[in-house]
């Protein structure tokens, strides 16, 4: 595997996901930003955050797959959430240990959370980006 995830001593370990990845591999994979659209282009989990980040995880673990990867691969995310506030916190995290159990993940990579006004489709309550390293 060319990712090794690790928690740097002296910075808060979280559950959920590790604050570094160290990555070994030869080829880099940029993923554009995946919201929560099933195969045919329906939203998944309409109003539901935790639904949809599920989704978006799996359908970044899709994009992975066509060019040989997995979300083993994946060194570092970005998360856009619509109207971010603190209190959304339980379903981001819940959405995350859906798909972490559902995939196989555990833990998730280093990720940056971003608050941000909209997206693309008013439905639409997230959008993941991934970078992924492969051997």
């Amino acid at each position: 595997m060319a990712i090794t995830q690790v928690n740097a001593t002296g910075l808060p370990e979280i559950d959920l996901y590790r604050q570094v990845s160290v990555a070994t591999g030869s080829r880099l994979v940029f993923l554009a930003g995946q919201v929560a659209w099933d195969s045919d282009g329906v939203t998944v989990g309409e109003g539901d955050l935790a639904a949809q980040i599920e989704q978006c995880y799996v359908n970044v673990a899709t994009a992975l797959s066509e060019v040989g990867g997995s979300f083993h691969d994946v060194a570092k995310l970005t998360v856009c959430v619509v109207d971010w506030t603190a209190d959304k916190m339980p379903l981001l995290l819940d959405g995350m240990a859906r798909a972490a159990a559902r995939l196989g993940m555990t833990p998730v990579p280093p990720a940056s959370l971003l608050g941000v006004a909209a997206l693309d489709v008013p439905e639409h309550l997230v959008e993941i980006e991934a970078t992924a390293v492969l051997d």
